[in-house]
């Protein structure tokens, strides 16, 4: 199914009709292919008033008693604050494509409307009980998301379902043909009728590619390792989906992210929201959302903040959800079943180099590229006698350094230098204050202290010196490092590079031998003894 014409309409929300949804897809598919009538390319999309929160299905098994442990208690919600994102006008915005869902899937089938005898009013403390809001749901076809949706529908909320169709890359025949975009929207679709809410597609496939994935090659490129998730949420999920429904007036964008947002009260509307740790440590993804700014964390609600995991995929069975033993989704969030070498290669392309030894500079094989390699890395290297890591990149000669002894003790990597920052608060704070790090997705904290200094790079306005407590194996230029106050996330940066005098040595001769022209100088690999 082709859609390349048909997202790139101009289409203005005052053009938004009433219509049934499922009627009006099967109309598009069918000029599409036929090439006639350009005004039917348009998108439809289905305005429809939801009714008051309805019950939630009956589980198939006989309910224990405390089968799930309460959340702790957390302060009450705050109300929106007034102040909204202004964005320029937004392109495109197509109608779902529920055609895809007209064939026969027995195992799909909405689950009958029956009433449970369990309490859901203590897991909703992350979705503002109480009042009755219009909230836009993100929905991915996955177990949480779908839970999220459930639990704002039953807090009384008027809610309508999106998806976002962030990858179509028609030249690149294996993303087709592996990306798991339909099963999503199948599933998608099912949770939505079982409780009548509306889901509209939305097409952010040009946005996509220009904001997040074109970053991300050219990151690679210069020998760096970028964050997809982090600029999806930034660019994509809560930027030009944001922008695409500002018109709707929607009081909230929710999704199924473990984070809890406390938002302004309401005897200080202007005051700041703030992005919190949720209750499940190790799910918690505030990392993956701590370089959004301001105006787009006040619009945000995470109805899973208050939940650990396993509470979620109780209810979900509890809600006889037909996603409920659906697997979590893996990896890159735009590739599906793509495994990332593919889409490098693709992309990239390949361009042999050759690995030298770090510490004696003796010529041990070649590589693919040095775009296919990440400081820390160790599978994939295909040389005997490991383990063997990378440990350093020649970008400019296409050189990759490698050891058997990257995590020796003479390697400290404990400072380094983060740019392209961004704070909720909008200040930053000062210099030795004494707060937490995360270098990556995890539980996992640093003690550090911070201090700032001029940027080296016409890139960045400023640029912060962070010290860790202790050392870390993994840095990256590329990946962000995101900052904490107790269990409130303060913003986040890029990190630029180690300037710890103390980094992994590479010998002058490795350095040299780097620079040579004529890579057929160093004749035969040398031969590796194990250790």
């Amino acid at each position: 199914m082709v859609y390349g014409e048909h997202s790139k309409a101009q289409v203005s929300w005052a053009q938004i009709v009433s219509n049934d949804s499922r009627q009006s897809e099967r109309s598009i598919c069918s000029e599409r292919q036929s090439g006639r009538n350009e005004s039917m390319r348009r998108a439809m999309v289905t305005a429809v008033a939801l009714p008051l929160s309805l019950p939630f299905p009956k589980p198939n098994t006989p309910l224990k008693p405390n089968l799930i442990p309460p959340p702790s208690p957390l302060p009450p919600p705050f109300s929106l604050s007034t102040s909204r994102l202004i964005f320029p006008k937004f392109r495109w915005l197509s109608s779902s494509t529920s055609a895809l869902l007209t064939s026969p899937t027995p195992f799909l089938s909405p689950p009958p409307k029956n009433v449970v005898d369990f309490d859901v009013e203590p897991y909703l403390a992350c979705s503002m009980p109480g009042k009755r809001l219009r909230v836009a749901v993100l929905l991915s076809g996955g177990v949480d998301s779908s839970v999220a949706l459930r639990l704002l529908h039953a807090a009384g909320h008027e809610c309508t379902a999106f998806y976002l169709k962030i990858w179509f890359q028609e030249d690149f025949k294996n993303f087709w043909s592996e990306c798991p975009w339909d099963e999503d929207l199948k599933y998608a679709r099912a949770v939505c009728d079982s409780i009548d809410v509306p889901l509209e597609v939305v097409h952010l496939s040009d946005e996509y590619w220009d904001n997040v994935v074109s970053y991300i090659i050219n990151e690679y490129r210069c020998g760096r390792t970028p964050n997809p998730d982090v600029l999806c949420n930034t660019r994509i999920k809560f930027g030009a989906f944001l922008e695409a429904v500002q018109k709707m007036e929607f009081d909230y964008i929710a999704s199924g992210h473990y984070a809890h947002v406390i938002h302004s009260a309401p005897d200080n509307p202007s005051g700041p929201s703030m992005l919190k740790l949720s209750r499940d440590m190790v799910k918690d993804q505030t990392y993956f959302l701590s370089h959004l700014s301001q105006s787009q964390l006040e619009r945000l609600l995470f109805p899973l903040g208050c939940m650990q995991k396993d509470q979620v995929r109780t209810l979900a069975t509890l809600m006889d959800l037909p996603n409920k033993d659906r697997k979590d989704s893996q990896g890159i969030c735009f590739l599906g079943k793509v495994k990332f070498s593919e889409f490098v290669e693709m992309h990239i392309g390949e361009k042999e180099g050759v690995m030298l030894e770090a510490e004696t500079g003796d010529y041990l094989g070649n590589h693919r590229g040095f775009w296919f390699y990440t400081i820390g890395q160790r599978q994939g290297l295909r040389l005997p006698g490991g383990p063997w890591y990378v440990v350093g990149k020649d970008t400019q000669h296409n050189v990759v350094f490698v050891s058997r002894k990257y995590f020796s003790l003479d390697k400290r990597r404990r400072t380094f230098r983060v740019g392209s920052l961004t704070w909720f608060s909008g200040f930053c704070p000062s210099n030795n204050e004494k707060i937490r790090c995360k270098v990556r997705h995890g539980p996992g904290f640093y003690d550090c202290s911070i201090k700032h200094e001029p940027s080296k790079d016409d890139k960045y306005d400023d640029c912060l010196e962070v010290h860790l407590n202790e050392d870390d194996q993994g840095l990256a230029a590329g990946q962000f490092a995101a900052f904490y106050h107790g269990d409130i996330c303060l913003g986040s940066g890029i990190i630029l590079d180690s300037c710890d005098a103390k980094t992994f040595p590479i010998c002058s001769r490795a350095l040299e031998l780097a620079k040579l022209e004529d890579k057929s100088k160093l004749g035969k690999p040398v031969r590796i003894m194990n250790l």
